[in-house]
């Protein structure tokens, strides 16, 4: 029983000390490299990101208790990401309390390479730092706000960092995106390769879109390219997986069948002939570079290695020994 009564009392002791501890540092007051002091918190970083930053910009002595004291109040998934603005010295206590708030001079989104309409929707209608007028409009009247000539929102919008005033609406997000789109479009036309099977940058935007959702590789892109403008030239059928998904919407469940590839809808590039009637997620820079400086090469196929990168061939025969190779595991 004594030793019992010992551990108990050494235990108390340390969870005293432990106590101690940590409240000595959640309420002193930071050390700050300037006054006012900026930074700004990206989409998506932990707690751990947060403490290595502001460690390294000399806010923080001690990584570890910040990381602890974080977790201990229930901050750890709550960060807002932002620009904040520090004009006195904050105890870390008191930074957190701000950050969870998200008390922000600038808020900022993330949007992605290869999203669709329905995630840019839904990535604006999460950020607490907006006004969300587009809840309730629809793709029809998200168009006329932003004033878009084109009768489809897919693909629109340049993928990047959108900074912006707190409490701004969100419809200003997309103008934003919707123009700077467009200015990358139209300039990376203006240098287009001669022969391509494009009427206007529209088509050569929808083309980039493909591209964005067959490949990660930043290096095939333009061979992707090539091969889709090559069977377009040939009058081949596109025959891309990604705007069949795409045609099924929300029917997919992950896993495409042989009965997905025959069953025809406007974009079912196994069924129909030429490009899809819009793009099917908003392609990147180098996707649209891509589309319209294709790779010099007289591919027509390529297949997955299954490591994110894929054999390209220019004839059938070449093409079906690499499906054996790497789909079915034939040598």
């Amino acid at each position: 029983m004594k030793i019992i009564k010992k551990l108990i009392v050494l235990g108390l002791l340390g969870f005293a000390g432990l106590a101690a501890w940590m409240a000595w540092f959640s309420l002193r007051p930071l050390q700050l490299p300037s006054v006012p002091y900026e930074f700004t918190i990206p989409p998506g970083a932990s707690l751990h990101r947060l403490a290595t930053q502001l460690e390294e910009a000399g806010v923080l002595q001690d990584e570890l208790r910040f990381r602890l004291l974080g977790r201990v109040m229930g901050h750890a998934g709550k960060l807002q990401a932002g620009t904040y603005s520090l004009d006195r010295p904050l105890t870390p206590l008191e930074l957190l309390g701000k950050i969870v708030r998200g008390e922000v001079v600038r808020g900022v989104v993330l949007l992605i390479e290869g999203w669709n309409i329905r995630e840019v929707r839904r990535e604006l209608a999460r950020n607490p730092q907006l006004e969300h007028r587009l809840l309730d409009m629809t793709d029809a009247d998200l168009l006329a706000a932003i004033g878009a000539e084109e009768g489809h929102p897919e693909g629109l919008f340049f993928p990047n960092t959108y900074y912006f005033s707190p409490h701004s609406p969100d419809i200003e997000v997309l103008r934003r995106a919707y123009q700077l789109q467009r200015q990358k479009l139209l300039a990376a036309w203006e240098t287009r390769a001669p022969g391509l099977p494009y009427k206007t940058p529209y088509e050569a935007l929808v083309m980039a879109s493909i591209i964005e959702k067959e490949t990660g590789a930043a290096e095939e892109r333009p061979l992707i390219a090539a091969v889709f403008v090559n069977r377009l030239n040939r009058g081949m059928r596109l025959q891309t997986d990604p705007t069949v998904i795409y045609g099924m919407g929300s029917k997919f469940d992950g896993n495409l069948r042989k009965a997905d590839l025959q069953r025809d809808t406007p974009y079912n590039t196994y069924t129909r002939a030429g490009l899809p009637p819009t793009p099917i997620a908003m392609p990147g820079e180098e996707s649209i570079r891509a589309a319209l400086n294709p790779a010099d090469s007289k591919d027509l196929y390529f297949v997955s290695r299954g490591d994110g990168t894929h054999v390209f061939s220019a004839t059938l025969e070449a093409h079906n020994r690499a499906v054996n190779r790497f789909q079915r595991n034939q040598k």
